[in-house]
């Protein structure tokens, strides 16, 4: 079977390479002249299942005020004439509830978990390394408030069997010695010790190098305009390079996913919140993070990579603009300064922003469209990296007409009905 994978950043060439490893013969087309250059650039580098929540949740209305207000607060809103960015606003609000929360966050967990799996085993058949660690996550709480909010969580996670430990301040500088120099501002942290750390460029690009050995062809520097369609499927995809035609289609291009099929009737609630990260150089290892640091204050992951710190939050709602905005920086500047002043060098720090392709109620969307032949992949916000693999088995296995090896039916567009 053909098949063409429009998109090549992380959820496009784990797709790509695992259709190809299930023998289909496979084309990825991308505007970017290689593979992970957009969104899968520079982002946090957690490969974090335990983490894996919504950001619509019970309270997040009233701490959404608070942010907003907050000069270092994670959270921007650039108001715009575009009704998506209110729709999907509102419908993210109509998430903000215990119930919800409690649903998506276990579409999510499931999802991650069998996509870190599947990343391990990955590893294992192929040998691909990309800076990873495996050394867990610690998710960083400096009041006794934020403490008390933990609960609900702890909760479901040892509702859906998620290993963790519940730190205190000297169980935080155990985990991570270099916060000893700033332990005075933690009050204690949940440790999540089956998440992972990685340079997800870096596995997005060598896995495209495994992928091209597998036959996959990657057309690079191929912008993809919009789709061809008739008779309920679609007959070819316009790009730069004329209509390319296939067999199968998948739609794996993020935040401009809802762009080429709102003309066609596709109407899924994916906008872009456009996130930062800042790269800076280790120098001094015994002062810098083990694995990925959670600052919950500012919403901050800082991770280890290799001889490199990234540090990557913060939401802005505000289009498809990629600006980088200075202010933003100071967020990322503080945390990383505050919790670990002495690790890296910020006089050499690499700024970048990227636009995360976010649904209103957290888990992607995957599977089946209106068009027979039309799938997609897109929508996984925050968690492309960490859940790039299991969607594309997941994504394997619908095209084959196989039993996916974990329920799927709640992750589609159906869900929106």
């Amino acid at each position: 079977m053909k098949v063409m994978v429009m998109g090549a950043g992380v959820i496009g060439v784990t797709s790509a390479y695992y259709l190809a490893r299930a023998g289909h013969e496979v084309v990825v087309v991308d505007r970017q002249p290689g593979a992970g250059l957009e969104t899968s650039f520079a982002n946090a580098g957690e490969v974090s299942p335990g983490y894996a929540s919504p950001w619509a949740g019970p309270g997040v209305p009233f701490k959404a005020v608070k942010w907003l207000l907050d000069k270092y607060g994670p959270l921007v809103i650039r108001p715009q004439l575009d009704p998506a960015m209110w729709i999907w606003m509102a419908r993210m609000l109509r998430n903000c509830t215990a119930g919800r929360y409690a649903v998506n966050k276990a579409r999510m967990v499931r999802l991650a978990e069998y996509s870190r799996d599947c990343l391990r085993a990955l590893r294992s058949e192929t040998g691909i390394s990309y800076d990873e660690r495996s050394r867990g996550t610690l998710q960083l709480f400096r009041s006794a408030g934020q403490l008390d909010g933990m609960q609900k969580d702890v909760a479901l996670l040892r509702q859906h069997g998620v290993a963790f430990e519940i730190l205190d301040r000297n169980g935080c500088v155990a985990a991570e010695p270099g916060l000893a120099g700033s332990q005075h501002l933690i009050a204690g942290g949940l440790r999540l010790p089956g998440d992972e750390t990685g340079d997800c460029h870096l596995f997005t690009r060598r896995l495209a190098q495994l992928a091209a050995e597998a036959g996959v062809r990657f057309r690079y520097e191929t912008p993809v305009s919009g789709l061809v369609t008739s008779g309920g499927r679609v007959t070819g995809v316009e790009t730069g390079a004329g209509v390319l035609r296939s067999d199968i289609y998948v739609m794996a291009l993020g935040s401009y996913s809802p762009l080429l099929l709102s003309p066609h009737g596709i109407r899924i609630p994916v906008y872009p919140v456009k996130g930062y990260s800042i790269t800076v150089p280790v120098i001094d290892p015994n002062r810098a993070p083990e694995s990925t640091v959670m600052d919950e204050t500012y919403k901050v992951a800082i991770t280890r990579l290799g001889d490199r710190i990234r540090v990557g939050g913060t939401a802005e709602v505000g289009g498809y603009s990629n600006v980088l905005s200075p202010s933003r920086r100071a967020t990322l500047d503080r945390s990383l300064t505050d919790l670990f002043p002495k690790g890296g060098d910020l006089s050499q720090a690499q700024f970048w922003s990227g636009l995360r392709p976010m649904t209103p109620d957290g888990p992607p969307v995957i599977g089946p469209t209106a068009y027979g032949n039309l799938l997609l992949n897109t929508g996984h916000g925050t968690l492309g990296w960490t859940m790039a693999c299991g969607s594309a088995c997941l994504l394997r296995d619908l095209i084959a007409g196989t039993r996916p090896e974990i329920a799927y039916a709640d992750l589609t567009m159906e869900r929106y009905s």
